[in-house]
């Protein structure tokens, strides 16, 4: 039965993980309906949007001076606060065909370490996007503790750590609420950023952002494999000017991203220096669970488990837990309220 919070809605209610590298949409009743890269390509001399999500992020490295690919996040929060409206607008409108008389209701993710400027600068990209007032916000770790199973109602200890684009964030949670939390802007773009800096250090060859991203997913790890491959990988010499083709090895890459992981480490640590004994006594039962894009990068799990002695393990579908979370607070209105900033029956 749904929520009276309901009653007289048109079309079909949502909720966002607005991510810095993705955002993904929840609808009410069907589940995931779309998940595209927080891109936007404008032409810089009429400021017009010329592309928004996947067709944005094909056009990376390959357009001419006058068109600009843009990320409107960075770090979990607004950086362009226009483009992202207008990255919302085009999300929103895909998925509802939503106009001035049709507005969906709204649950947008936000990270745990935002202020309250930054809480209510998401909240107005949405509300200007197209989305109903007042629009609904879930801290990530919380959405994503829900998403991934864990039972946040009970009093006792469970942790989620995060690993998104933008920012990682570790937490917590105990009979609903987060306990004790760190958030830090080290995640999967920092991994990105000192492969680059590692491939002009170490091979004098600069990388595209696409390119960087395909030798992360293929060749990244966090831990030693049983078996070390190498990958070739093309760019541009820096010496030259021209193309080049490069073999790298699972080893160099590990080495390239040993400082982010280290720092990911540390927060969960420092998260882990925050709680109560008691509670940290039941994380050690029930282990720490790994969510998020990060969360894919082989071994990082085993890397976590060997420097907290607790143990660690990686979601079904860490991807998906935060939208797939928030969009349970969706459906069941009523036991998730108390999860929002807001009031749910506004």
């Amino acid at each position: 039965m749904k929520n009276s919070w309901y009653k007289g809605v048109i079309g079909r209610d949502l909720a966002i993980d607005l991510g810095t590298a993705n955002t993904v949409v929840y609808a009410q009743g069907e589940g995931i309906v779309l998940d595209e890269s927080s891109i936007v390509a404008i032409n810089r001399r009429t400021g017009d949007v010329i592309a928004v999500g996947d067709e944005a992020k094909r056009m990376l490295g390959r357009v001419p001076p006058n068109i600009e690919v843009i990320r409107p996040l960075r770090d979990g929060v607004i950086f362009d606060f226009d483009l992202c409206e207008k990255m919302l607008r085009y999300f929103i409108q895909k998925v509802t065909n939503s106009s001035r008389w049709s507005k969906p209701r709204v649950i947008i993710c936000i990270p745990s370490g935002v202020t309250g400027v930054e809480r209510r600068a998401v909240q107005d990209a949405a509300e200007f996007a197209g989305a109903r007032k007042p629009v609904h916000v879930i801290e990530e770790p919380m959405a994503a503790a829900i998403g991934a199973g864990l039972r946040v109602h009970d009093p006792a200890g469970n942790m989620v750590v995060d690993i998104g684009g933008g920012t990682t964030e570790v937490a917590v949670i105990s009979m609903g609420g987060v306990v004790a939390s760190e958030s830090s802007r080290v995640a999967g773009d920092e991994f990105d950023e000192t492969i680059a800096a590692y491939m002009k250090r170490e091979h004098s060859i600069a990388l595209g952002e696409r390119t960087v991203e395909q030798l992360k997913m293929s060749v990244a790890s966090a831990y030693s494999l049983e078996e070390e491959f190498h990958a070739e990988v093309r760019g541009r010499d820096l010496v030259t000017g021209l193309p080049r083709t490069v073999v790298v090895s699972t080893q160099e890459i590990r080495e390239a991203i040993e400082e982010p992981v280290a720092s990911i480490i540390d927060v969960v640590k420092a998260t882990l220096d925050k709680t109560q004994p008691e509670l940290a006594a039941d994380v050690m039962e029930r282990g720490i669970v790994l969510t998020g894009g990060g969360a894919l990068l082989p071994g990082l799990d085993a890397v976590i488990e060997l420097e907290t002695g607790m143990p660690t393990r990686v979601a079904d579908n860490p991807l998906y837990a935060v939208v797939l979370g928030s969009g349970q607070c969706l459906e069941n209105t009523g036991a998730q309220s108390e999860m929002l900033f807001g009031d749910f029956n506004d």
